[in-house]
């Protein structure tokens, strides 16, 4: 299936001044079939090297960084040839040698004309665990599950993806009732590639259910395997809260709702892992909306969002019926997967996550988001309910000019109000600097 971070890659490849890349994500997103599939597109020979369980690997890069030696041995570990600008290089779970990260410090440096991907699920936590990390001498991209946009590549419909992606408004709303039939799908599916491959190959959304179980299981190993004994039933409470947590009214992440009288303290390492693995996303809250958003953040007060729409609709326990009869999936659990949907989009467009509410608690933002030197408001309904008093009250409180309204009602612009359709959002802000500067 098709990915939309390949067009990055391929300028990755072009660039004159390039260093080694590092691919993030989480486990099961399609890192290691992404990088194969760009060798085998735009490579004359691909050399891939697992990390994982790799003792001999391990061996090679702890004696030096004497790279001419280092090179020898990834021909003979993997029996290939390898030539300058001719051969891919790919470095897979590289976060198991952390001296094969520090290694790609030298290739920037004395070879940079041997291309090297290097991909990690684990590597924030590598990280923090004290790896030497060559600051300044990699490049780094983020790869995500399929976002709508992919999926709708992923079963066919090429005119509607393309669409979403220029986007002619006119005509996305003429084809409406077509991308609501997808997105509810999406929101039943999600983009983890297993799953979605799954449901090409069987059009049973029962065999769905079943992959994206075996995959909360898979990581619910991973915590076990990976993370410090001490901390992982914390984890798993964090994770295990995380549907609850997004199913209230205010969606701010409780403590409490993870055993009663939870502190803080007992569970910042535990978010910190989910972070640093890529498995959940973070929206501040904001105390006003100002430029950069970062400096009105509260570190103390934010939401939390899977890495994944379907994850998230499987630990729910939405049933599969929900799919085939229409709106009813917007009616239980509507709000929480709308959300969670559209966090992910953002995220996956590049968008820091912020959020806003007021001290009284009254009146919530559900995002704002900054870009193109604006901030914007997002409000975000699960229909077609087009009531936006609080978004309108907050515009005129600090002045700004322009704000989201996302919902599944077509495309329209107001006076001082967008509205977006929830499925057209990704390509929406991918043309948000275009729009907001008035450039045409």
């Amino acid at each position: 299936m098709e990915r939309l971070l390949m067009q990055q890659l391929i300028h990755w490849k072009n660039k004159k001044t390039r260093k080694p890349l590092i691919i993030r994500g989480a486990r099961q997103v399609g890192k290691t079939w992404l990088m194969k599939e760009f060798g085998k597109r735009y490579f004359e020979q691909t050399v891939y090297i697992s990390f994982d369980n790799n003792e001999r690997m391990k061996n090679v890069f702890e004696a030096d960084f004497d790279l001419p030696r280092i090179l020898s041995s990834l021909k003979i570990e993997s029996g290939q040839q390898i030539e300058p600008e001719k051969t891919l290089l790919i470095f897979d779970e590289v976060q198991e040698v952390p001296k094969a990260l520090t290694a790609l410090k030298y290739f920037c440096e004395n070879a940079p004309e041997y291309p090297i991907v290097a991909a990690g699920s684990l590597l924030g936590v590598a990280l923090h665990r004290g790896t030497s990390f060559p600051v300044g001498k990699v490049e780094f991209l983020n790869l995500y599950p399929l976002n709508f946009q992919e999926f709708v590549l992923a079963v066919g419909e090429t005119g509607l993806a393309d669409l979403l992606e220029q986007p002619d408004y006119q005509i996305i709303n003429a084809f409406s009732g077509k991308y609501r039939e997808l997105l509810r799908r999406y929101y039943y599916v999600g983009g983890m590639p297993e799953a979605v491959q799954i449901y090409l190959d069987t059009d049973d959304v029962h065999e769905v259910r079943r992959i994206q179980k075996e995959l909360l299981t898979y990581y619910a190993n991973d915590f076990s395997k990976h993370a410090p004994v001490q901390t992982v039933p914390r984890i798993q409470m964090v994770w295990n809260s995380i549907p609850m947590q997004l199913s209230k009214e205010n969606r701010k992440f409780i403590y409490g709702m993870i055993r009663e009288g939870a502190r803080a303290k007992e569970f910042e390492l535990a978010i910190q892992w989910l972070l640093d693995c890529g498995l959940i996303h973070k929206a501040y809250r904001i105390r006003k909306p100002g430029l950069p958003l970062i400096s009105y953040m509260e570190m103390g007060s934010f939401k939390i969002y899977l890495l994944d729409v379907g994850l998230m609709s499987a630990m729910g326990s939405l049933d599969a019926r929900t799919l085939l009869e229409g709106n009813q999936i917007f009616q239980e659990f509507k709000g929480a997967l709308t959300e969670q949907f559209i966090a992910q989009e953002l995220t996956a467009s590049g968008i820091e996550l912020y959020y806003y509410s007021a001290d009284n608690s009254s009146g919530e933002i559900d995002f704002v988001v900054q870009k193109g030197g604006q901030v914007v408001p997002v409000e975000v309904k699960a229909e077609e309910n087009l009531q936006a008093k609080s978004l309108r009250m907050f515009c005129r409180k600090y002045h700004l000019e322009t704000a989201v309204r996302t919902s599944m009602s077509d495309y329209r612009e107001q006076e001082w109000m967008i509205n977006v359709p929830l499925y057209a959002v990704s390509g929406y802000f991918a043309d948000f600097s275009r729009r907001t500067s008035g450039i045409e």
